[in-house]
């Protein structure tokens, strides 16, 4: 699978569509979802082409994989949902058709502020 450009993650990324920023640094950019499916609801997503985590973890640099990783956990804390500061939260990628991806670029949900539920149904 080619990296679809006009997926609407590289709209955000090139700033043809806005979002509500909580962190950027040169690797990530992190945002809140704009249909939350829970309380607190963000994506962190890394600013490369990538599909997909599998596409990333063959592709992208040692430096972007820490830094992804980095802040989904720098995000969790500023939301206030990390262990530290709150009760935990839940990190997810869906990854191609059968594990529900809709959105042709790798990113992260996170969700928090309330218990998530079970895994899955």
């Amino acid at each position: 699978m080619k990296y679809d450009k006009n997926n609407i993650f590289a709209k955000i990324l090139r700033k043809e569509i806005s979002c509500k920023k909580i962190f950027e640094n040169e690797h990530v950019l992190s945002f809140y979802d704009i249909n939350p499916q829970k309380k607190i609801h963000a994506l962190v997503i890394p600013k490369g082409e990538y599909i997909n985590l599998d596409d990333f973890n063959h592709k992208a640099s040692d430096q972007e994989i820490v830094a992804l990783n980095k802040a989904i956990t720098i995000v969790a804390g500023l939301l206030n949902i990390s262990i530290n500061k709150g009760k935990g939260y839940r990190a997810l990628t869906n990854l191609g058709e059968y594990g529900g991806q809709e959105v042709p670029h790798l990113h992260f949900h996170l969700f928090g502020g309330e218990n998530v539920g079970k895994m899955v149904e």
